[in-house]
């Protein structure tokens, strides 16, 4: 099961900086937190970037089950 570091807004909603979400593909580890936290998340979570053990990832990236997966809410301002 994947660690899953959480930042930002993600981090509000979750309650937490880190968590763990089942998945086989960065987009399933995002899918499962968004049912566990709420469709909120899911859309900024799926609207921002996410890195996998220091490497830049997208939904279709696999997962053996032990990666470090950031997930980075996009960024504003100017």
């Amino acid at each position: 099961m994947p660690n899953v570091r959480l930042f930002a807004s993600l981090r509000e909603l979750a309650g937490s900086s880190r968590v763990r979400a089942e998945g086989t593909t960065v987009g399933e580890v995002v899918e499962s937190l968004a049912l566990r936290y709420g469709e909120r998340f899911g859309r900024i979570a799926r609207s921002g970037s996410v890195v996998v053990d220091g490497e830049s990832a997208g939904p279709d990236t696999p997962l053996s089950g032990e990666e470090e997966v950031a997930l980075l809410p996009p960024v504003s301002g100017g």
